[in-house]
């Protein structure tokens, strides 16, 4: 596989599993994190560094009913560079609300590692930008 091919598949599943969030599907979701993902989100409660962490974070804002209600997500601007096993993903993810509200826009980096179930995320790390700031 090429290089260009890599970054072509790296980019093709940050996309499905944002599709995946859209659909509710939390196993295809999941399927592009790597068991032992780290997760850095600076607009969310709490530290969220393991997977443990991200999962009891879900379940208890889905046992609430404040999972987000979206109209699309989508990764913008996406930069991938690719060495060897290793990848890293930048980008902009855009989050328009299902009803009202501006777009939420977070700059987000993801590294991933090819394993032989494909590009898989070790570690995510994104932050909210924060428009109408000086």
């Amino acid at each position: 596989m090429t290089g260009q091919d890599a970054a072509g598949a790296v980019a093709a599943g940050i996309e499905d599993m944002y599709d995946a969030f859209l659909a509710g599907d939390r196993r295809r979701f999941d399927a592009h994190l790597h068991p032992e993902v780290t997760t850095w989100e600076t607009h969310l409660p709490g530290p969220l560094r393991d997977r443990a962490d991200l999962d009891a974070y879900r379940a208890q804002r889905d046992a609430a009913g404040a999972r987000p209600a979206l109209a699309s997500l989508a990764a913008r601007d996406m930069r991938v560079d690719v060495w060897d096993d290793t990848a890293v993903a930048r980008y902009v993810l855009v989050a328009v609300p299902a009803v009202g509200g501006a777009p939420e826009e977070t700059r987000v980096t993801d590294v991933l590692r090819r394993s032989a179930q494909g590009w898989l995320i070790v570690h995510h790390h994104a932050e909210l930008v924060r428009t109408g700031q000086g």
